[in-house]
């Protein structure tokens, strides 16, 4: 049988209208307000054409006006393929034609990019917000119970082969996110979340869901800056803030020998294992910190440090949230305590699966349980520590670099014969990728570098390049990437 839900904006501007609801660049908007404005957006997007059901791609910055734009679209039972706004305009193309999306919504400030999209993709309708502003309005059909089976948004994460796979989450994925963290943290009738996080990624958005499921009020920056995060943490008196080790070391180091209001209750750490040195400044502070372990598969977190535990298991991830279940698997067997392995997962916060990818799916996903590529260990408590976000992968201010896909774009071009892409340490970013080439004709490293810019976001860019005359590999033909991490350390 399955299970609906009342509709959540709906059903939270009955509960609580007048509660504030989002607050961005000063403006503070009430619950009510919020679903006015998103069934008045829902009316032009219906006038549009977009219709319940369809794939819709998403291309915005963190705004007011996109969160409304976003919750229109689970008003009217759409679903929201979200786009990263730091991609490249031929990533963006190649995410939009995967999904299948109908159309693009957007803004004005991308135009650079939704030109070049709509020259390659010229049946694709693209709307931008400010076109939307002056719409016609036509009377929306508003769902009035959510079906917690249905897709509610993809999102995009790579692969380790270099291709994008879109994560499909329903409303159920979510719902139970939000519910397995409140259970864990606690709700207090005073939260309030500082989301400097993009919408764009899951961290961003399942704070956005948590407001309405909540009915908390959520502070939302368009970008990271410490000055303004530190303001609004006493103006608004924020309780909770999703931070990277790289946003919460320059808090830290802004913070100098202040101290955060008493009413603050976390920083909740994601987007890789963080340094011991960092956590114990935040101990030194007494600034709770939670570390956290999740990703775009998992809606969010899917296990957290408990409360009571942040300062007694210093450098875990916690346990499973209420709903969600964890092991460690080696080579088709759980294994003990402190044995290293791959983290496997299930919960129905986890997703169904990837869109159009039902090898992959069938793949990652065994009897319900997820098989995440991530290495930890848990110890005699069940507490998690991740050892390895996925051997490959490069975790750069708190976004996924995966070499293969640096690689693909290196070795396309006619003048590399191999690449091999590894991360380095780096202070301020937590890692950062550097190349190897082995070379047919001589090219220059500024001419490597404009190459790549046409083809992959910034925080790809190589950040360094060394020629050398062969890329270790085995028998496999697979990168012996230790190897490589020997040259440079020598």
């Amino acid at each position: 049988m399955k299970q609906t839900i009342p509709n959540w904006l709906k059903k939270r501007a009955y509960l609580t209208p007048e509660r504030q609801a989002i607050v961005f660049n000063g403006k503070t908007i009430t619950f009510a307000k919020l679903y006015q404005a998103a069934y008045e957006m829902a009316g032009k997007l219906t006038a549009e054409g977009i219709k319940k059901e369809q794939f819709t791609a998403v291309l915005l910055p963190n705004h007011l006006d996109s969160a409304v734009i976003l919750l229109a679209l689970q008003l009217l039972g759409v679903r929201a393929v979200i786009l990263n706004n730091r991609l490249t305009a031929e990533e963006l193309i190649w995410q939009i034609q995967d999904s299948q999306s109908v159309q693009l919504l957007s803004e004005g400030r991308f135009r650079v990019k939704l030109d070049i999209i709509g020259a390659s993709l010229t049946a694709l309708p693209v709307l931008t917000k400010e076109e939307l502003q002056h719409a016609s309005f036509a009377e929306p059909q508003i769902i009035e119970e959510i079906d917690l089976d249905d897709i509610c948004t993809i999102m995009y994460t790579s692969g380790t082969t270099g291709n994008p796979k879109g994560v499909m989450q329903t409303y159920g994925n979510h719902w139970w996110s939000a519910t397995g963290s409140a259970l864990n943290l606690g709700l207090h009738e005073n939260d309030c979340w500082l989301c400097t996080v993009p919408l764009f990624h899951i961290s961003g958005y399942s704070i956005l869901m948590k407001s309405m499921i909540y009915g908390m009020k959520i502070v939302l920056h368009e970008k990271f800056d410490v000055n303004e995060t530190l303001s609004d943490i006493y103006k608004e008196k924020v309780t909770m803030m999703s931070v990277v080790s790289t946003t919460l070391t320059m808090i830290l180091d802004q913070l100098q020998n202040e101290r955060l209001p008493k009413s603050f209750r976390c920083m909740l750490l994601g987007g890789g294992p963080a340094s011991l040195p960092l956590l114990e400044r935040c101990v030194e502070k007494e600034i709770p910190v939670f570390q956290t372990y999740g990703m775009t598969e998992t809606s969010s977190q899917i296990v957290t440090l408990s409360p009571e535990d942040c300062f007694r298991k210093l450098g875990s991830a916690g346990k499973p949230l209420f709903p969600a279940q964890i092991k460690i698997m080696q080579d088709g067997r759980e294994v003990a305590a402190f044995e290293t392995g791959e983290i496997v997962v299930k919960g129905p916060n986890v997703t169904n699966g990837y869109l159009n990818r039902e090898m992959e799916t069938n793949k990652d996903r065994q009897d319900g349980w997820l098989h995440t590529g991530d290495i930890g260990y848990l110890d005699e408590d069940g507490f998690l520590y991740v050892l390895d976000r996925r051997s490959d992968l490069i975790i750069s201010g708190g976004e996924n670099i995966y070499p293969a896909e640096i690689e693909g774009v290196l070795t396309a071009h006619p003048a590399i014969k191999d690449a091999g892409v590894i991360g380095r340490q780096d202070n301020k970013w937590g890692e950062v990728p550097i190349a190897f080439l082995v070379m047919n004709q001589s090219v220059s490293e500024m001419d490597i570098l404009a190459y790549c810019q046409e083809k992959l976001a910034k925080y790809k860019l190589p950040k360094d390049i060394y020629f050398i005359d062969e890329i270790p590999r085995n028998a496999s033909k697979k990168i012996l990437r230790r190897e490589l991490r020997k040259l440079i350390n020598h």
